[in-house]
């Protein structure tokens, strides 16, 4: 149970949402559509919007709006809406802590604050997994950064971090990032993944690296960073199925940068404060078809919950997520939901993780590997209830089935499989 802090005067509000970027606006204006207008946005930054921020290029919107919008245009879409609703919302202020039973302390520019909420959504978003995640070995030297953080230098603070680059990881942000670098000036000379298939997008690969003719080496990584004060150069290695350097494959590169671009992982320390669960393959909150956790009235939605390709579906999700959230604080409690989802070695996860089978739901997953001609199939008492033929299904694009409450047998768990 929560406690409230000495000499300060806890506020009752019906929702707290933790995060300001894409989600949490989302789920802040469908929640005020449906009727829950006693909530609050809080926001670290100093700025709504989150990552979108720093993401001046293209292709945002398409599935949402219907149109291409750089990440900025996007996140105003939702600012514009979220400033028109009059919805409240703290910037500049730090969720230091959220209970189990939803007693939220937050320091901000008037000093420490808590609420008491109804319900709590949780719209962190995620981080990037650094150098000392994945254990390169050899000196400190300044010119190694996180994809990210070398776009908020760029787009941000109009700060060139670069000449002479190499890039580790072939998620979309490093190779947005080669486009970007090269656009500027700099001479991306390589990017190395240490999987046997690209990490990103395939139009990603294409319009960043193809077009700028930067290869890609697929099953290399970075086995040693040379330099003291300052990058002088990398050891780069080919690595065998097992992701292990192979003796005598060692190419070395002369460079000033190593751009980062390994994985995201979501913002879950609030989370487990809160006494939320995670599922140790997302590394998010488990949840139901509601979007809620095992903390009954705290929910989770977009990056927190795993990683999108696609801010898009990030939004929707959010929305879907602020429809039970409503329900919640006007009835004090949701389905029950025990149908549990498993996975074959095939499928990485699905979100949620558990139905009631009393409605329509559609999984979110990723396959572990690439497929060609392939069926993702939701199995239940032996019967494929669902099924999606597909001619290429990629650990890079999330995909989405829809599962009719019809087809679901009571009692009976799911698993999901390719086949």
């Amino acid at each position: 149970m929560g406690t409230e802090a000495r000499g300060i005067q806890t506020e009752e509000i019906d929702v707290i949402i933790v995060g300001g970027g894409p989600a949490g606006l989302a789920a802040a204006a469908e929640l005020h559509r449906k009727g829950i207008t006693k909530l609050l946005i809080i926001e670290r930054e100093k700025q709504l919007g989150g990552i979108l921020r720093q993401c001046i290029h293209d292709g945002f919107g398409l599935t949402r709006f219907k149109e291409a919008l750089s990440g900025p245009e996007y996140a105003q879409r939702f600012i514009d809406e979220i400033k028109e609703l009059k919805i409240p919302y703290i910037t500049d202020a730090a969720v230091l802590d959220i209970t189990n039973d939803k007693l939220v302390t937050a320091a901000t520019r008037e000093g420490i604050r808590q609420w008491r909420a109804k319900a709590v959504i949780l719209t962190m978003g995620c981080r990037e997994r650094t150098r000392g995640a994945i254990g390169i070995p050899g000196e400190r030297p300044a010119g190694v950064f996180t994809a990210g953080v070398a776009q908020a230098y760029m787009n941000l603070y109009n700060i060139m971090p670069a000449k002479e680059v190499v890039i580790l990881g072939s998620g979309d942000i490093g190779m947005i990032m080669a486009r970007r670098l090269t656009l500027e000036g700099a001479h991306v000379q390589a990017v190395f993944e240490i999987q046997p298939y690209p990490s990103g997008l395939p139009r990603n690969l294409e319009q960043c690296l193809n077009d700028y003719h930067i290869p890609l080496y697929l099953s290399h990584s970075v086995t040693a960073v040379h330099g003291k004060e300052r990058l002088t150069g990398i050891t780069v290695s080919q690595v065998d199925e097992n992701m292990v350097p192979i003796p005598g494959t060692e190419k070395e590169y002369s460079c000033d940068t190593l751009i980062l671009s390994v994985g995201l992982i979501p913002e879950n320390e609030l989370s487990l404060d809160a006494g939320v669960s995670l599922d140790g393959r997302t590394r998010g909150a488990l949840v139901d078809e509601h979007f809620q956790t095992d903390v009954e009235g705290i929910f989770a939605a977009g990056n927190v919950l795993h990683v999108h390709d696609l801010v898009d579906f990030v939004s929707m999700e959010a929305e879907n997520l602020a429809e039970s959230a409503a329900e919640y604080v006007k009835k004090g409690s949701l389905e029950g939901a025990e149908i549990q989802i498993s996975t074959d070695r095939n499928i990485n996860y699905t979100v949620p993780q558990r139905i009631s089978g009393k409605k329509d739901v559609t999984l979110s997953l990723r396959v572990g590997k690439p497929f060609k001609d392939c069926r993702i199939a939701v199995m239940q008492n032996g019967e494929e209830i669902a099924v999606k033929k597909m001619k290429k299904a990629i650990p890079a694009e999330m995909i989405r089935l829809t599962v009719s409450s019809e087809k679901l047998l009571p009692g009976y768990d799911l698993e999901v499989c390719v086949k």
